[in-house]
């Protein structure tokens, strides 16, 4: 986690300073002009972009990684829950899962909770085990959206802002100081529209990938999970408590324990 930050922070770092080097190159060539000074010049909104950069940097990291189909069915995870059910041994398979910390060890472990129950109610848990899953993971792919709709809008309100005040250095001055540092004055202001695109962009075509490619991933899970229990002998597992946890629902207290 902290070196997928530091990652995200890096890559920030190098992003939004590239929407602010075209304003650079809008000056004279005897003019020198920095990345910071150019990016002071967007105004406060620019703090605001670069920490939406950040999280959009970290949010694709972190999806890209949890989407992956080895991160999400562990292949090591499959072999074991295979072995276990080839032996019969679904008390261990249900241990085993306990353990393991991926999607697929959820799943199979949802599955396994309600095999005593029989078919229909394993195979409930599983998909609604699965859609839980891929509920989590799709709010944070929506997130990138948001920021692909919210940077473009903070990048206008610091250019309309900055506008406001070149605007109205004009009318309390004229044009005494000519139309040349009024355009100057208008380009450092719509840095700030630059880096909001420059934000949305790659957040929109972000969105619209690790969306198609969780769907992949989602599908593969789900697949493995079914094969696991598609020839379980129900039968033989009718009322077993294969995961062994602690129950708490019992008799109502007003009716009498049966004796012995």
């Amino acid at each position: 986690m902290k070196k997928t930050i530091q990652a995200a922070t890096a890559v920030a770092a190098l992003l939004v300073p590239m929407a602010v080097s075209a304003a650079e190159a809008a000056h004279a060539p005897g003019e020198k002009k920095t990345l910071i000074d150019t990016y002071i010049e967007g105004g406060w909104v620019m703090h605001v972009l670069l920490v939406c950069s950040i999280a959009m940097v970290w949010l694709i990291i972190d999806i890209w990684m949890r989407t992956n189909r080895p991160k999400m069915t562990p292949p090591e995870d499959v072999t074991t829950a295979q072995e276990l059910f080839r032996a019969g041994d679904y008390v261990g398979a249900y241990q085993a899962m306990k353990a393991g910390i991926s999607p697929f060890a959820e799943v199979v472990r949802a599955g396994l909770g309600s095999v005593g129950h029989g078919k229909d109610a394993t195979e409930e848990a599983l998909y609604s085990t699965v859609d839980k899953i891929n509920s989590t993971l799709q709010t944070r792919i929506n997130y990138l959206s948001v920021i692909g709709v919210c940077a473009p809008m903070i990048g206008l309100l610091g250019t309309v802002g900055g506008m406001k005040g070149a605007f109205g250095s004009l009318g309390s001055t004229g044009l005494s100081g000519g139309v040349g540092e009024l355009a100057g004055h208008i380009g450092e202001v719509l840095v700030a529209t630059a880096t909001g695109l420059l934000v949305a962009i790659p957040a929109f075509a972000a969105f619209y990938f690790l969306r198609n490619k969780l769907q992949g991933a989602i599908h593969h899970l789900q697949e493995t999970s079914e094969r696991l229990f598609r020839n379980a002998p129900y039968e033989y597992l009718q009322n077993t408590d294969v995961g062994q946890e602690e129950t708490y629902a019992a008799l109502p207290n007003w009716i009498d324990a049966p004796e012995g």
